[in-house]
């Protein structure tokens, strides 16, 4: 019995279990779950069972693990088996057991994994009802764990006591909840500040929105019945409204459960409310059916509205019984003489009157443009009816500075649209006092005033259509309005004024690329970034995903990620997200971010597949050495790549289409095709890049039409990238034994050169100076020649100068005085002066040839700048301050040449004066 139980305790020691724990992590943030045992003893491993379970279901093991956890099996014989979760979401926080098996017998501790996620809090539109119930709703989104705390506050003091909740499990795996104020408002709370206080475990500080209720007022409605002229005339019902705010309300007439409508009027009382006068005339049939008419004013977030009734049958004449005795009848003959009288009279003033009701003008609210892109032209505009609109005259400002129009080039257009950009005058400009501010004279930024007018005409009523065009600044236009004042023309008197509402100004981000961080020693994590800037307004949405799958963005501090304003007033902001290294090494997984902004109508994406780069292949180039026993060698240089493998292949076509083979794998098999491929690295340049160079030496001349590719593989391409070789004919050029000079009145040498029958265009090089030369621009002109025969002409045109060295400038700019008043272009002076030198040294006839002739016109067609004369510092030197020989060299490059070959001019000694 004791051999059993000491047994039993000899295969038990090496596991001992560790209590449970628990791990808070902040979000999109790896976490390590701790598991561990004691080992007494040393134990196989593979006899271990180590398994990590998570809502029922197994994310790793000994020989598996889910996507997004790390099991470290290199520490299993010290008895430690952890688990990493690489990027911690809402979805993977709750309990995980970890399961550990040995000789039949089973351990298991528990780990509870919390996430730690900061609220973002919001209040909708605080609008309560003056001596009602209300209520404010104040939100915190996006947190975790969910125990949160709301403080209300009035004017920085407690409203009411802290509230604990419990947030409500979203979708996204994080947590919301909301607080409510109800109380009922007074007059005295319209200016009143308020905020709310959200505290959570996140959170280094408290959250604080601070907002000003919207009161609105009740009005109290006077329904009353206006006497009608007859018993079978109309009947007209007045419906008044006192004492309400804001000004938007409507009235809904309603009998008998039918609703009728009016249209509103609301006048300003003196304490800042709204009155109003409604009126609604019921038919003959309205009347007939008789019972109670309502008055109901109906305002915005009011669910009781106030309204007034009235009982046709105790108010209608109609609905009475009429009896008049002659009292009355001569109260109502008294009543219809001074109704006369006052028809007359009435009459009288509205014929002196007459003038100033053809006045009347009806003008519109100023339309905006429904989107203000900064940069982008927007138009503002305005319409007016009335019988004499094509005599008013607008004038527009910008807050209280007037626009004039800044486009006015001084041409008269031709279009029907005219600018009437209309400038106040001095009578109309309100003098400022001295301790007020001064404003501008008139509005900053880009302004085209337009004035259509009539568009249309409808009997005696025009119509007139004013408008501008601006080009929206943020800096000279955020948070202004606009205002119009319409006045007579010749009049100083404002007949109205107009005032847009606030709008806003959009200016799309600019996104950068995705940049990716180094990977963290320890555990490996990279950190990926993208940069929005130059946007507005500040109210913009990073969204990662990741093959398929959305990631959590990392939570930086607020200073970091939050938007940020700069001198402009432009907002900049970034976002980042975390990978583990091993999906970013190869560039097997895609991750991509959108950017959402409210002036882009589609998301801006920014794609990457980690630290992988493209190839950049150059062409292929063959070695300036000319063929030598019918073989060439070819080059081509690929550069900037991620990772080092690369496979390249040469490839020889032939003239019939699709007929090619692979040089290398030709020269083994020794079908006849020759040449020794290599390829030289990869280098790497700079962290994660490299640099290699593809080599062909010893290959065999190519038939005519044959071509040699060079084809790049790389796992970064879809498709291999091709760089052709073709059979070039090479002929050497014909080069004269010396130069031709000529020099001018003005000071300026033009030399000159002229070689024919090359193959390529071969490369010039020009220089002069004194001890040292220095690289001159000269012109080149490639023609053909009535013999068939490539002819290229180079021209190189320079003027001395004994200025010191260190003011040594490049092509000279004309600016000496003795060039800038040169009348005659240098080129076409110095083309007829070598070729008239050239006839001079060829002893040719002096009628110059069809060739030459040709040549001038073609140059004298495309004759050069002046920046093509060339300034060359010459020095002085000896007791006499005798300059330097001035020397002009001309270096040729050719495949042609196995050496460059060089032409020099040096000027006489005679020639050289103090």
């Amino acid at each position: 019995m004791r051999f059993k139980v000491l047994l039993c305790l000899c295969l038990l020691s090496p596991i001992k279990l560790v209590f449970p724990a628990d791990i808070v992590v902040p979000l999109s943030s790896p976490a390590v779950l701790p598991c561990s045992f004691h080992l007494l003893n040393t134990v196989n491993t593979t006899l271990l069972d180590v398994t990590w379970s998570f809502k029922g279901s197994v994310i790793a093991s000994s020989n598996h693990t889910e996507r997004g956890f790390y099991l470290n099996t290199s520490s299993f014989h010290n008895g430690s088996f952890p688990l990493t979760v690489l990027n911690a979401t809402p979805h993977q926080q709750g309990l995980y057991e970890c399961n550990v098996s040995s000789s039949g017998t089973d351990y298991s501790s528990s780990i509870t994994l919390t996430i730690l996620a900061s609220p973002t809090m919001s209040i909708p539109s605080p609008e309560v009802v003056l001596g009602q119930e209300s209520a404010v709703e104040c939100w915190a989104k996006g947190f975790s764990p969910p125990q949160i705390i709301f403080t209300w506050t009035r004017e920085g003091k407690k409203f009411r006591n802290p509230g604990r909740s419990e947030g409500n499990l979203t979708e996204d795996g994080l947590y919301e909840a909301v607080s409510r104020l109800v109380f009922f408002p007074k007059l005295t709370d319209r200016n009143i500040t308020y905020s709310c206080v959200v505290e959570h475990e996140a959170l280094e500080q408290p959250l604080v929105k601070e907002f000003s209720i919207g009161l609105i007022i009740v009005p109290e409605v006077t329904l009353s019945i206006l006497p009608p002229s007859s018993r079978s005339s109309p009947l007209t019902l007045a419906c008044e409204l006192s004492g309400f705010y804001p000004e938007n309300v409507s009235v809904v007439w309603v009998q008998n459960g039918t609703v009728l409508s009016k249209p509103p009027q609301s006048l300003l009382n003196n304490d800042g409310t709204y009155r109003s006068r409604w009126f609604h005339t019921l038919s003959a049939e309205e009347r007939e059916r008789g019972g109670a008419v309502q008055c109901v004013a109906q305002q915005p977030h009011v669910s009781r509205p106030a309204s007034s009734s009235i009982d046709l049958s105790a108010t209608d004449p109609l609905a009475q019984e009429l009896v008049l005795s002659k009292s009355a009848k001569a109260s109502v003959a008294m009543m219809i003489i001074s109704l006369i009288l006052v028809l007359l009279l009435c009459f009288g003033f509205s014929w002196k009157r007459r003038d100033e009701k053809q006045k009347c003008l009806n003008v519109s609210a100023i339309i905006l443009p429904p989107r203000l892109v900064v940069g982008r032209k927007g138009r503002v505009s305005i319409s007016i009816e009335g019988r004499r609109a094509d005599r008013v005259q607008t004038t527009w400002f910008l807050n209280d500075i007037p626009i004039v129009d800044t486009s006015y080039t001084g041409e008269k257009s031709s279009s029907p649209v005219y600018s009437t950009g209309h400038t106040p005058r001095i009578s109309r400009v309100s003098l400022l006092s001295e301790k007020g501010p001064l404003l501008s004279a008139t509005a900053p930024g880009y302004y085209k005033l337009h004035t259509r007018q009539p568009l249309h005409s409808t009997g005696p009523i025009k119509q007139l259509l004013a408008s501008f065009t601006f080009i929206p600044n943020l800096s000279i236009h955020k948070g202004a309005v606009f205002k119009c004042q319409i006045s007579y023309k010749g009049k100083d008197k404002i007949v109205m004024e107009k005032v847009s509402d606030r709008f806003t100004l959009l200016a799309p981000p600019d996104v950068s690329e995705i940049q990716l961080s180094e990977p963290n020693e320890e555990t490996g994590i990279v950190t990926l970034t993208v940069t929005a800037s130059h946007f507005h307004p500040d109210i913009i949405t990073f969204r990662w995903f990741c093959e398929g799958s959305e990631l959590c963005p990392v939570a930086a501090p607020l200073s970091v990620a939050a938007p940020r304003p700069d001198a402009q007033g432009f907002f900049s902001a970034m976002s980042q997200c975390r990978l583990h290294k091993a999906e970013l090494e190869r560039g097997e997984t895609t991750v991509w971010v959108t950017v959402h902004h409210i002036s882009l109508k589609q998301p801006i994406t920014r794609k990457t597949r980690g630290f992988i780069k493209k190839p950049t292949v150059s062409e292929i180039s063959c070695s300036p050495s000319p063929p030598q026993q019918g073989l060439l060698s070819l080059a081509c240089d690929i550069t900037a790549f991620y990772p080092s493998d690369v496979s390249v292949k040469w490839l020889k076509r032939g003239m019939s289409e699709g007929l090619e083979k692979d040089i290398e794998e030709a020269a083994e098999k020794e079908e006849g095709v020759k040449g020794v491929s290599e390829v030289r690295g990869p280098i790497q340049t700079q962290p994660r890049t490299f640099r290699a160079t593809a080599v062909l030496k010893e290959v065999e001349e190519v038939e005519e039409g044959g071509e040699i590719v060079c084809r790049v593989e790389h796992c970064s391409l879809q498709e291999p990238i091709e760089r052709v070789w073709r059979r070039t004919c090479f002929a050497a050029p014909s080069i004269p034994p010396s130069l031709s000079v000529t020099w001018r009145k003005d000071g300026v040498g033009v030399f000159s050169l002229r070689l024919s029958g090359a193959v390529p265009r071969p490369k010039l090089v020009w220089a002069a100076g004194g001890s040292t030369l220095s690289q001159l621009v000269s012109r080149e002109r490639e023609q053909v020649t009535e013999s068939g025969e490539r002819e290229l002409l180079s021209v190189c045109a320079l003027v001395r100068s004994t200025r010191a060295q260190g003011n040594e400038q490049q092509p000279h700019s004309r600016r000496n005085a003795h060039l800038r008043n040169s009348q005659l272009p240098v080129w076409q002076n110095e083309v007829e002066n070598v070729n008239e030198t050239e006839q001079e040294n060829r002893t040719e006839p002096a009628q110059p040839s069809d060739s030459v002739h040709e040549a001038r016109t073609a140059v004298r067609e495309t004759e050069p700048e002046p920046s093509y004369v060339n300034t060359v510092n010459v020095r002085k030197e000896g007791r006499r301050g005798e300059r330097e020989r001035l020397c002009v060299a001309v270096e040729i490059f050719h495949p042609t040449l196995s050496l460059p070959a060089y032409r020099t001019w040096t000027e006489p000694e005679e020639e050289v004066s103090p």
